[in-house]
């Protein structure tokens, strides 16, 4: 059984069951038929879906708003901004996906050679409740765009999120069944997902989340000789420097660790300040956390919205108590409110360091770890003590300084005097821990293709 429940009132929207094998099977099939038709569709008519889909997502943002504040506690104005998001990546590989995977002449001592790019076949997405759309549309519309099809595994707790999306693509004209969409219990998740992986249609997997889920995906698609791509957490570090704008970088700071109530895996994480302006920084982002208006999802003025779940409220609060017990101090937050719903509030620890769990481990929720360092080489070396690589911010007055930093840093895109944010122009993705394989921009677009070799010497 899948259910959805409203973080913020804590009642039970709707409950689904999830998918026998047998249904399983049959949208597997259908997908894999859809692809013999799509691959053969002229990019033109690809783009023309993508268009329309598009469109669709812009009218209907309200309503798919809607849904996510219902199902995972994220306010509507932001659900509203990440519809858009989607709506625009979606006309992003529109425009530029035939250039993209256009044929490439090469000069060989072949009479004719050339590089061309064809689609792989029906790719398997698993994929998480924070951002239960856009997470999708990024992997999907450049796979869509270059000729695949796929089958969706989306997180049973925004089931009536997922639930949208083949109807989506059907609206849009897509082909019947190339999007398809498994629903599956928790408990059977492991299970489903290594016979999807096995199953011979299958030709590759995406997925968004967690790095056990990343690792139990890889094992089994590697068993198999099947390519993966692993978008997973991070414990992103800021470093402000004693050049910096500090109330500039309070700013950027706090609007990049609240994002969806903090529940967004290239939110800054970590805050490593130099401490001749530490103390002055600090005040500023704890000033600039408390500004934030906490409350019901539905509410337009409301810009932090309870957790998804309850039980990932708990775990971010032990993160906090035992990262004090071990020598943080609390400078605002820390504490569950009385009042019903998942909430947490914007929390500011200082004095963190390597074995607290604010600093080792990933921190899903509106916590910000702030670290004092003495100068910009131990800025640099405490950043980089991480596990995690998927991106990293520098904050000076100086952008020749902060890109020589940024050159230093360990993760896949490292933003100055900004944060870090996902782009469709741009490439996505980690290192070590945060991952492998990268989506959006040209990148994303060809790592579910044929990278294919033709040679031709006259007869």
């Amino acid at each position: 059984m899948l259910q959805s429940i409203n973080p913020f009132t804590g009642k039970v929207i709707r409950s689904w069951n999830g998918n026998t094998p047998g249904e399983v099977e049959n949208i597997i099939g259908q997908a894999d038929r859809a692809f013999g038709i799509w691959r053969d569709t002229r990019i033109e008519q690809r783009a023309e879906k993508l268009r329309d889909l598009a469109d669709l997502l812009d009218s209907g943002k309200k309503k798919l708003a809607v849904e996510m504040a219902s199902e995972m506690g994220k306010p509507v104005t932001e659900g509203e901004s990440e519809i858009e998001k989607c709506a625009w990546v979606c006309r992003y590989y529109a425009e530029n996906g035939s250039r993209f995977i256009a044929e490439e002449i090469r000069e060989t001592d072949a009479d004719k050679s050339y590089v061309c790019y064809q689609p792989l076949g029906v790719i398997f997405a698993v994929m998480p409740w924070n951002f239960p759309f856009w997470q999708f549309f990024r992997f999907a519309a450049p796979a869509v765009m270059a000729g695949n099809t796929f089958v969706l595994k989306h997180s049973p707790n925004v089931t009536g999120c997922a639930l949208n999306i083949p109807e989506l693509f059907r609206d849009a004209g897509f082909p019947d069944a190339l999007a398809g969409l498994i629903l599956v219990p928790e408990e059977k998740v492991s299970e489903v997902s290594r016979v999807v992986i096995a199953d011979d249609r299958i030709k590759a997997v995406t997925l968004t989340g967690s790095g056990k889920a990343g690792g139990a995906v890889a094992s089994k698609a590697g068993s198999v000789i099947k390519k993966c791509v692993l978008e997973l957490g991070g414990s992103d570090p800021a470093i402000i420097l004693e050049d910096a704008d500090l109330k500039h970088a309070a700013v950027e700071s706090v609007f990049s660790r609240l994002i969806n109530t903090g529940q967004n895996c290239i939110a800054s994480k970590r805050f490593i300040v130099v401490e001749n302006v530490s103390d002055e920084f600090l005040e500023l982002l704890a000033n600039e956390m408390q500004t934030r208006r906490m409350g019901d999802p539905m509410d337009m003025k409301v810009n932090l919205g309870p957790m998804a779940r309850y039980d990932l409220r708990d775990n971010l609060h032990r993160q906090v108590t035992q990262s004090i017990d071990l020598g943080a101090e609390l400078v605002t937050g820390g504490n569950i409110p009385e009042h019903p719903g998942a909430f947490y509030p914007p929390t500011v620890l200082a004095g963190c360091r390597r074995g607290m769990p604010v600093f080792d481990e990933e921190t899903f929720g509106p916590v910000a770890a702030v670290c004092s360092v003495e100068s910009e080489d131990e800025a640099v070396r405490l950043a980089n003590d991480t596990s995690f690589g998927l991106g990293a911010s520098v904050y000076t007055s100086n952008s020749r300084r902060g890109e020589e930093i940024a050159l230093k840093l360990n993760a896949g895109a490292c933003f100055v005097n900004t944060f870090v944010r996902s782009d469709p122009r741009l490439p996505f993705g980690g290192i070590g821990l945060s991952g492998f394989g990268r989506e959006l921009s040209r990148s994303g677009m060809l790592e579910f293709m044929n990278c294919k070799t033709v040679y031709i010497m006259n007869g």
